[in-house]
């Protein structure tokens, strides 16, 4: 699969444009010239012609590339946006596009979990812990059962400051008792919604030391205004995609190779 400009962009009028040099692209994109030769490698980068000495002959397309790839990963993170160009350059438009689609409804998806949890915590923040299933108690298996979580990841929780269960005497077990429960709760529902262990400390300590919810509102709006800036970033992202979809198109073709350089072969191709 060789990527070449649309179709009132010859072939041709690319390869007389100017040439761009590994180095080129690195300083463009503040990368080293061998994490360019592994974007080719990746596919996010469209296949380069090369030399008859094997020497890279990077184009406009290159650049465009380059600067779409870039873009994209600021909101989509590395692994998404390497897919997504890989797929353009596999000639699956409708493909790299379906990630794109996926990828904001999974922010989507994060967002209604957010305002959900804030109402879940305001709910539970409001009363006093609920009663267990049982007096004295609960060891951490029943906790585990009762959240739908592993009992590690009790012990993780607690491990973090987060949670500060008794220890039975004689056996030293865990004894989780209401406000613990509670507290257990609490830990769940902010973890489901990608929060920090070290973010949910500061609100669990505010709300057992004032029984206050100005801790937990804050980081509920923090994390909505993470989520709001990472919708920006992906919206420039897919703007740049849509640009680099608007010059370039897929033809399948064998490689091409040009005339070697002025001066015989050089040092070792790149």
């Amino acid at each position: 699969m060789t990527w070449l400009m649309r179709p009132d962009v010859t072939f041709k009028s690319m390869m007389n444009a100017r040439r761009l040099r590994p180095v080129d692209l690195a300083r463009l994109a503040g990368v080293s010239t061998q994490q360019i030769r592994n974007y080719e490698d990746a596919g996010i980068l469209p296949p380069a012609a090369r030399t008859a000495s094997g020497y890279r002959v990077f184009e406009e397309v290159h650049r465009r590339a380059l600067l779409a790839y870039r873009t994209l990963m600021k909101g989509y993170g590395p692994v998404t946006a390497t897919r997504i160009m890989r797929t353009v350059h596999e000639g699956d438009v409708s493909g790299a596009l379906a990630v794109v689609d996926a990828t904001h409804a999974a922010l989507h998806e994060e967002r209604v979990s957010l305002h959900a949890a804030s109402e879940a915590l305001e709910v539970l923040a409001g009363q006093p812990p609920a009663p267990l299933p049982r007096s004295g108690g609960l060891r951490v298996g029943e906790v585990a059962a009762l959240l739908g979580v592993r009992p590690s990841a009790l012990r993780v929780w607690e491990a973090a400051g987060l949670l500060a269960p008794r220890r039975e005497r004689g056996t030293g077990y865990r004894v989780y008792d209401p406000a613990d429960v509670r507290d257990a709760r609490f830990v769940q529902t902010l973890r489901r919604s990608h929060y920090l262990l070290g973010q949910i400390r500061p609100v669990l300590d505010e709300l057992r030391r004032e029984g206050s919810t100005e801790a937990l509102r804050a980081a509920i709006a923090a994390r909505g205004e993470a989520l709001a800036g990472r919708t920006r970033e992906m919206l420039e992202g897919a703007g740049a995609l849509h640009d680099y979809l608007g010059v370039v198109s897929p033809v399948s073709a064998a490689g091409t190779t040009t005339g070697s350089t002025a001066g015989g072969p050089g040092p070792s191709p790149t």
